[in-house]
């Protein structure tokens, strides 16, 4: 796992794409504007070609569109693999540089939204609990499966004029002792 994709990661936009090409497998810049319409054109064409200089993105085929050549772009790396790898190797400095990136990204989002004008505390559906439960390695893998279906479904909607974009983040701390 490089330090250059763990970057990529604690941006939201970046983080968002990277998501969205592990879920498709593959996807042209055309079907990522149907997904992420807030996204300005420009700006997921510069995300794209930054991503494929830095290997984090690959091209994988082309697409012969009214005289142009649309590419159809994958992840240049397998996350499974990564995900495996760092489970296997029980890297803790690793794991521990990944929550940091992860948190890094979460706390870049807050300050943007808090440095907003216009920002509405109440309605906006921004915030954060903690819920300290305890639970069994099972429980805690059913409780985390249920709301992955939850996540899932809301995943499917599509942008409109009453749905904004949100990221939900569900943290899971280490156990206590």
């Amino acid at each position: 796992m490089t330090s250059k994709f763990l970057r990529y990661l604690s941006e939201p936009l970046n983080a968002k794409l990277i998501i969205e090409m592990k879920d498709r497998g593959e996807a042209t810049a055309s079907q990522l504007m149907e997904t992420f319409q807030d996204i300005p054109q420009a700006t997921l064409y510069r995300r794209l070609q930054k991503m494929l200089k830095d290997g984090i993105l690959k091209v994988v085929g082309e697409n012969q569109i009214r005289g142009t050549l649309e590419k159809v772009y994958a992840l240049d790396f397998d996350i499974a693999k990564i995900e495996q790898r760092l489970a296997k190797d029980n890297d803790g400095e690793m794991y521990m540089q990944l929550v940091t990136y992860y948190m890094l990204g979460i706390l870049k989002e807050f300050d943007e939204y808090t440095s907003s004008d216009g920002i509405d505390l109440a309605n906006d559906g921004s915030g954060c609990s903690i819920a300290p439960i305890y639970a069994t390695h099972e429980e805690l893998t059913g409780a985390l499966l249920k709301i992955g279906e939850i996540i899932t479904d809301l995943q499917s909607h599509k942008p409109d004029g009453k749905r904004k974009l949100h990221n939900l983040c569900i943290i899971t701390t280490p156990p206590k002792n």
